[in-house]
């Protein structure tokens, strides 16, 4: 992948999702994982989730061949936190919109991150320290 003249290996999207519904519905869950790889532009490999009680939550994993799409919801704080991870001619922003109208929220806090930029390889971006393997 390239942005401007940087390269890098993929964009990761940090995705935060606050006053959020149908946090606790793993059915609903997994269809927006569904539609969110296929808006992508991603190839879905395996969907894995777990449905925790008491409080419902859901944890769980699409894995891609392009990497993944992770959910992590709180439905008694009305949040949930996903991760985009894509490599490849796919198009992770598309996912956005899919979240926000599946779980009814206009409340997304996003991050995006180039993982793996050539520029600096051995830098620790929220750091700037050097890092080298022992």
């Amino acid at each position: 992948m390239a942005a401007g003249e940087a390269d890098f290996a993929g964009t990761h999207l940090l995705i935060d999702c606050w006053q959020a519904s149908r946090l606790d519905d793993i059915a609903h869950i997994e269809a927006t994982l569904r539609e969110a790889v296929a808006v992508s532009g991603a190839t879905l490999l395996h969907i894995h989730l777990h449905h925790f009680t008491p409080n419902g939550g859901v944890s769980g994993v699409a894995v891609l061949a392009e990497s993944h799409i992770s959910i992590h919801t709180w439905p008694e704080r009305d949040y949930a936190a996903l991760d985009v991870f894509m490599c490849g001619e796919t198009h992770p922003h598309e996912t956005v919109p899919v979240f926000a109208r599946a779980f009814c929220t206009d409340t997304i806090q996003l991050s995006t991150h180039q993982r793996g930029a050539a520029a600096n390889p051995a830098s620790d971006s929220s750091t700037g320290n050097q890092r080298t393997a022992s």
